[in-house]
């Protein structure tokens, strides 16, 4: 099993606090580090910053949501980062209708634009023209391309990609996913160890999915159904995280005793996931370094995706 980190981008942190976990996971010897696109760091120039930070750890920029960028934009920022010396990965996704909304953006053929996208960066890092443009100075190493999938038609647009990633599933949810892609791989919170707020902390982070497209179903799949129709009747984030029941972070996330998170991990590989994509907790919280520390590659015997 591969593994390697994600970083939080945690609203109530610095986005320091997304640099310090970035160089504890270079320091530690994770072979991947992947750098999101959500609502508050620019992906790329964070993944700049982080080079010049860091050793060795390789880069993967997003998933980025081909709702908002190009094709050439991705490919533009791919060779900017590239241009640190340090090999980059690129990840694309289709996002969220929030996410379109705030770049006055729509969704409408989402799932079309992401194999379209897939298929011109592909293009555009052979060195190709894409609608008249080419890379002037293409990566080497050429980057692998993972798209992010979920629904059906996006994994249809993962068949040729390098990697599927998938987000937040349970095992049983991840089984079905995993035989349609070889090399799929898994975004999971993780916490060796936690406290109790620790762990409240990362629940909080469940609340917006409950009622989302897909994932509400993973959660009624799960036992969740009460839950499921409470937040699809729009609530209030805190009402909502006042019923979480205390044991639906256990079935979507990595937590308790080592022992435990590698038991868990165990359940992934079984459904055919590849690599765990670890979430830790933000750096100044006890178990972050705890939880990479003990699934370091050194001590867990994987190694950083290639």
């Amino acid at each position: 099993m591969r593994l390697s980190v994600v970083l939080g981008q945690w609203l109530d942190r610095p986005i320091e606090a997304d640099v310090e976990t970035a160089i504890m996971a270079d320091r530690l010897g994770y072979g991947q580090l992947w750098v999101p696109e959500m609502a508050k760091a620019d992906a790329p120039a964070l993944a700049a910053t982080i080079a010049a930070r860091t050793e060795r750890i390789e880069l993967v920029l997003g998933p980025l949501a081909v709702t908002v960028r190009s094709a050439v934009q991705i490919g533009i920022a791919a060779q900017t980062v590239a241009a640190t010396g340090r090999p980059v990965h690129i990840a694309v996704g289709t996002s969220s209708s929030t996410v379109a909304r705030w770049h006055g953006r729509t969704r409408a053929g989402a799932a079309e634009a992401l194999g379209r996208t897939r298929a011109d960066l592909t293009a555009l890092l052979s060195g190709e023209r894409v609608n008249g443009f080419r890379l002037s100075q293409p990566p080497s190493p050429p980057p692998s391309i993972t798209v992010a999938a979920f629904g059906p038609r996006a994994i249809a647009a993962a068949a040729d990609a390098d990697r599927m990633v998938l987000n937040m599933v349970t095992a049983e949810a991840a089984t079905p996913l995993a035989a349609r892609h070889p090399n799929t791989a898994v975004w999971l919170c993780a916490a060796i160890d936690p406290s109790e707020e620790e762990r409240a902390w990362l629940s909080r982070g469940f609340v917006g999915y409950l009622a989302a497209p897909g994932y509400d179903q993973m959660f009624v799949d799960a036992g969740y159904g009460e839950l499921v129709e409470f937040a699809r009747s729009k609530p209030g984030p805190k009402e909502v995280f006042a019923r979480m029941p205390h044991d639906l972070i256990d079935r979507v996330a990595l937590v308790g005793d080592e022992a435990t998170v590698r038991w868990r991990i165990g359940e992934y590989a079984a459904a055919g996931i590849s690599e765990i994509c670890i979430v830790p907790p933000a750096p100044d919280l006890p178990s972050a370094r705890r939880t990479l520390e003990a699934l370091a590659p050194a001590r867990a015997g994987a190694s950083g995706a290639r």
